[in-house]
C-alpha cells in the first residue's frame, strides 16, 4: 500500500510540475482560486462564530 501512495503522490507533483511549466498562467489562477476559497471559508467561519458569540 506504502508504494502505491508514493506512486499516487509521485505523479501528482509530476502533474503539477507540468502544468506549472507548461501553463504558468493557469497555474497561478488555480492557485489564486483555492487561496480564495480557503480564505472565504475562514471569513465565514470567523464570522459565525463572532455572530453567536455576539448574541
Amino acid at each position: 500500500m506504502k508504494l502505491v501512495k508514493r506512486i499516487v503522490i509521485g505523479l501528482v507533483i509530476a502533474f503539477a510540475v507540468f502544468y506549472l511549466v507548461t501553463r504558468p498562467e493557469d497555474a497561478a489562477n488555480a492557485v489564486q482560486g483555492a487561496v480564495g476559497a480557503v480564505w472565504g471559508a475562514g471569513v465565514a467561519v470567523t464570522q459565525f462564530f463572532v455572530s453567536l458569540a455576539g448574541g
